[in-house]
């Protein structure tokens, strides 16, 4: 997920497959008076409180329900917090998301046709926002795209903005959240996705050079520029190596508790050492040692 202006959105095409939108409701672009053709609308109430985690997958197929159980997911099992509603748009080719993002997001005419070029997915403040071109089946990667704007959309409500956070921590935490709801729907495990990038990262400039720069990975145009430089998926791999790494050693509490230290202070070094206890350069040294030793 890369954010422009105030949008955070998931990462590239290839990676994601999925299928029919069964419960959607067509809307009237406002002012022009005719339906836009290809753009769909579901908007999902949710109450926390009454949100039940699902036994397994088989009942996730419409953006209905796969927003509601992975929602029932993140508050019972990850302690996560959600909003009591999520609009979710549904675009049915990259032109109208490209559209869409310009007329639901509000992002500007030149991001929106950056973000059209290579992204499929958007979690921005209770909203999400999909390209359905790619969707053939309703299945694992699916789903994993659907939690990973999901989580998006939690980072948001705890921080009480966009954009607040180090980018690598937001894309990282958000994989982490979705490999681990594909693990608890019996669907992949995070041991496996540890191991997928390990591999993927070991060649990884950054590590190659023994710097991460996480300085400028924090940026959302740092975080653009490096994965369109070194590959997405490769450097979506280390945001989530590192992420898991964080909540591994202090525990997915203390992660939430970053999160939140943006509602009151904008300060993104100094919410890190107060949440971690240490510098985002102590960390970066030792994450790179870690690193290094794990991806031999």
């Amino acid at each position: 997920m890369i954010r422009f202006g105030r949008t955070l959105l998931s990462f590239k095409r290839f990676s994601f497959i999925g299928g029919v939108l069964s419960l959607a409701t067509m809307l009237v672009v406002g002012g022009c008076g005719a339906a836009r053709t290809g753009r769909t609308v579901v908007p999902i109430t949710m109450d926390p409180a009454t949100l039940t985690a699902p036994a397994d997958s088989r009942a996730l197929t419409t953006h209905d329900a796969a927003v509601r159980g992975i929602a029932g997911m993140l508050v019972k099992d990850l302690g996560l917090p959600v909003p009591g509603q999520v609009t979710v748009y549904v675009y049915s080719n990259r032109r109208v998301f490209e559209q869409g993002l310009i007329e639901d997001a509000n992002v500007s005419p030149v991001r929106a046709g950056e973000l059209a070029d290579f992204a499929i997915g958007i979690g921005r403040r209770r909203q999400l926002l999909f390209n359905d071109e790619a969707y053939e089946t309703r299945g694992r990667e699916w789903l994993r795209l659907v939690a990973h704007e999901l989580a998006h959309v939690s980072q948001i409500e705890l921080a009480a903005g966009e954009g607040r956070a180090e980018q690598w921590m937001a894309e990282g935490m958000a994989e982490w959240v979705a490999f681990t709801v594909l693990e608890r729907l019996g669907l992949d495990t995070l041991p496996q996705r540890r191991t997928l990038a390990r591999a993927g990262i070991r060649s990884h400039a950054a590590l190659v050079a023994a710097r991460l720069d996480l300085e400028t990975l924090g940026t959302p145009r740092g975080f653009t520029v490096r994965h369109l430089r070194e590959g997405s998926l490769p450097t979506y791999q280390l945001a989530f190596l590192m992420s898991d790494y964080l909540i591994a050693r202090d525990g997915l509490p203390k992660m939430v508790e970053y999160f939140r230290l943006f509602g009151s202070r904008q300060n993104r070094f100094e919410n890190f050492r107060r949440a971690f206890g240490q510098t985002l350069g102590e960390f970066e040294k030792e994450i790179l040692a870690h690193l290094k030793t794990v991806t031999r």
